[in-house]
């Protein structure tokens, strides 16, 4: 959100003089995003920005007419965001955070770090819009990388602890964690889960490390919220979401804790 008003404040916006801005959050509860879309519906605000797939389905569901800005979705068109990625139609536009390589070059880094490896777990929450999609990618890297790919799906928080035991059982070298909003709300819960597996866990985005986890590569939390400030200035200024062309992702980034790779890995 810093980088959104950072990005509010370089196309001329101050919050609470020259734009307000409503905020509405989840916390970790997807089943609650319907009615926190609505309440921004019936609010009659110029636009929604969302973070996630999930989010941004729930303000599809909510509204046809009122702009909605996509700060982070993976493969929106697959998904059935949008029609398109040139050309997205309706009343959606923003960044498309999914990348291909993102989820096999989490791979390659794990096979760096741990040269023997022969043996990765992909956990994911099951309940992702793109779900399916991520998973379908990382088995390709996988087995390009002739790793065998142990997948542990998670439905809520309290599965964190049997899902990491999953993995160890089944004789995990590492794990990946798949992109979810979900999993990004609950990240603290998840990186404690996987300190006390003391498996080797690499993650999709830098908010994770933050948390306490070890290392993650994928694209650029910041620049994406930069990017959605500078789309609604362009529709503010009366440009329709149809016919803004839905960005992909160029700015990926590796980050890793010094401290937990000192206890990890020496």
């Amino acid at each position: 959100m810093k980088a959104f008003r950072q990005g509010l404040r370089e196309h001329g916006y101050i919050e609470g003089k020259t734009i307000i801005i409503e905020y509405r959050y989840a916390e970790g509860k997807p089943d609650r995003l319907p009615h926190l879309a609505s309440d921004l519906v019936r609010l009659k605000v110029n636009a929604i920005v969302v973070a996630g797939g999930e989010a941004t389905l729930a303000a599809k569901n909510a509204t046809k007419v009122i702009p909605i800005i996509m700060a982070s979705a993976s493969d929106p068109v697959g998904s059935g965001l949008v029609a398109s990625l040139a050309r997205p139609g309706g009343n959606i536009t923003g960044s498309n955070s999914l990348d291909p390589e993102s989820g096999g070059k989490r791979l390659e880094l794990l096979k760096e770090v741990v040269p023997g490896i022969s043996r990765v777990a992909a956990i994911g929450y099951n309940a992702n819009p793109d779900y399916k999609l991520q998973l379908r990618e990382i088995e390709d890297a996988a087995q390009a990388l002739k790793l065998q790919l142990q997948v542990v799906e998670v439905r809520e928080s309290n599965d964190f602890d049997g899902a990491f035991r999953a993995a160890k059982k089944g004789r995990a070298g590492a794990v990946n964690i798949l992109t979810s909003a979900f999993l990004a709300a609950h990240r603290k819960k998840l990186v404690e889960s996987a300190e006390k597996s003391r498996l080797l866990v690499i993650y999709a985005s830098d908010q994770f490390v933050e948390a306490g986890g070890l290392m993650s590569y994928g694209r650029s939390q910041v620049d994406n919220y930069r990017r959605a400030a500078t789309y609604l200035d362009k529709i503010l200024k009366g440009a329709k979401p149809a016919d803004l062309p839905v960005e992909q992702a160029t700015k990926f980034e590796f980050v890793s804790n010094l401290k937990a790779a000192k206890q990890r890995i020496g």
